[in-house]
């Protein structure tokens, strides 16, 4: 990703340059462990090219930056009718306290992270490189 940012009623709160947008949507049944696990992974995931291959470096080999976003609306259901449904979506006291622990995670291995404001409506804007989008469940 080239660059990424979030505003909120216009004004911008967050912005990074090269690095990971990262929305995360937390579900019922989410644990400690899963984001912990999450967070870990998407540090060390090789996405950034070198010198020799597409796909060789993480976004801590490249010192870039990380913007997390939440977002659960990732716990849609429209497996009936066409609006979407939420109950999967953790309550947000729980989804705050595991988002805050997925942010703290993620600064233990990358230099620059930074955020949205949980519980606002966001405008995110986004320069994708690529593009290159990938989805981490647990």
């Amino acid at each position: 990703m080239a660059r990424a940012s979030v505003s909120v009623d216009g004004a911008e709160v967050s912005a990074i340059e090269q690095g990971l947008l990262i929305l995360l949507g937390v579900e019922r049944g989410d644990e400690v462990e899963t984001a912990d696990r999450l967070a870990v992974k998407a540090a060390k995931l090789r996405i950034f090219a070198d010198d020799h291959r597409p796909m060789n470096r993480s976004v801590v080999d490249v010192q870039g930056s990380v913007l997390v976003v939440s977002q659960f609306t990732l716990a849609a259901d429209v497996k009936r009718g066409n609006r979407p449904g939420f109950s999967n979506a953790a309550e947000p006291g729980v989804a705050e306290a595991l988002y805050l622990h997925f942010v703290d995670v993620m600064a233990r291995h990358v230099k620059h992270v930074a955020t949205g404001r949980f519980g606002t409506d966001m405008a995110i804007s986004l320069v994708n490189d690529g593009p290159v989008t990938i989805w981490l469940e647990s």
